[in-house]
């Protein structure tokens, strides 16, 4: 079967397209028929071999994937790596079915982005009804979603950032309140600014560098700043504890696998309660690019640019 596979760990030069054995199902997964693959920042740092777990050569990248399984169900599915082929093997209890009024690239959108934006507003800052939130880079895969839900569950003003007129504006178009340039030369006061005068509440970051150590500046009392990505490939500052004490502020981290270890499903509720927002017409997916699978090179250097918004996928059919 057709794959992407990297031989080597490098920029978006690595990836090929190979000619590569079929992955066989074990008693408790599912082959899947890839229709549509996910493209995630993650999967940029994995290819460098620069992600929280190390990989093995030679890689198959991709942890997503949409299709249909050979009893005919259609499923959006976790997976380890594996995921830019044609065809994919997924965990049973990593798999979710389809409604059959939601699209193949939404689903997707909603398994890894926008499971990492519930997570991030429901369990790192607790958001509260009325409060402020701030998305950064909210014309993304997941500050797209994060700008919408974070209304849905009652914020009283969200803030999105953007690196151009362009997205800021798409994320106006979302729902949010105000939207900051993200090349700010003060993120500090860029943010009060926006959030008319006051500190905010909470701040969904995936930047690193000084944009990290200014959005925390900008936090209020009690205020809580959650981290999921370093974007920028710069690491902020080191956390200050004393700080923290002194500002009544909290800084958490997520990784979305953990989310699956926790009891109670929460992925599993995380995309319930999102299919019934997007069926309700309260959330929707940016789809910001469908490319065929042997460019997948394309897609990293576009997402590494900072070039594409929302969810990028790979099609193995063309």
């Amino acid at each position: 079967m057709r794959a992407i596979q990297i031989t080597e760990f490098g920029g978006p030069e690595v990836l090929h397209l190979a000619d590569v054995p079929e992955p066989v199902p074990g008693s408790d997964e599912l082959l899947i028929d890839v229709e549509r693959a996910g493209v995630n920042y993650a999967d940029t740092h994995r290819v460098e071999d620069t992600y929280l777990s190390s990989s093995g050569l030679p890689l198959i990248p991709g942890s997503e994937v949409a299709g249909h399984t050979r009893d005919g169900r259609r499923v959006v599915a976790l997976v380890d790596s594996g995921g830019y082929a044609e065809r994919a093997v997924a965990h049973r209890s990593m798999a979710f079915e389809i409604p059959e009024d939601v699209d193949t690239a939404t689903a997707l959108a909603l398994l890894v982005q926008g499971s990492t934006a519930w997570v991030l507003l429901r369990r790192n800052v607790h958001l509260a009804e009325g409060e402020s939130v701030v998305v950064h880079a909210g014309a993304g895969g997941v500050g797209s979603l994060a700008v919408q839900l974070a209304k849905a569950l009652g914020a009283g003003r969200v803030i999105a950032t953007a690196g151009s007129p362009e997205k800021r504006e798409l994320a106006l178009e979302l729902g949010a309140d105000a939207a900051a340039d993200s090349r700010a030369a003060d993120m500090t006061a860029a943010l009060v600014e926006a959030n008319e005068g006051r500190r905010v509440d909470a701040v969904l970051d995936m930047t690193g560098g000084r944009v990290t150590d200014e959005s925390l500046r900008a936090l209020a009392p009690f205020g809580r700043l959650a981290f999921y990505g370093m974007a920028s490939r710069e690491a902020p500052k080191p956390v200050q504890l004393p700080n923290l004490m002194r500002h009544s502020t909290a800084v958490s981290g997520m990784w979305l696998p953990h989310a699956f270890q926790l009891p109670g499903d929460v992925v599993g509720q995380a995309m319930a309660e999102m299919f019934e927002l997007v069926q309700a017409g309260r959330l929707r997916a940016v789809l910001g690019g469908d490319y065929p699978l042997e460019q997948a090179r394309q897609a990293h250097e576009d997402l590494r640019a900072r070039a594409t918004r929302g969810k990028l996928t790979l099609d193995p059919t063309r």
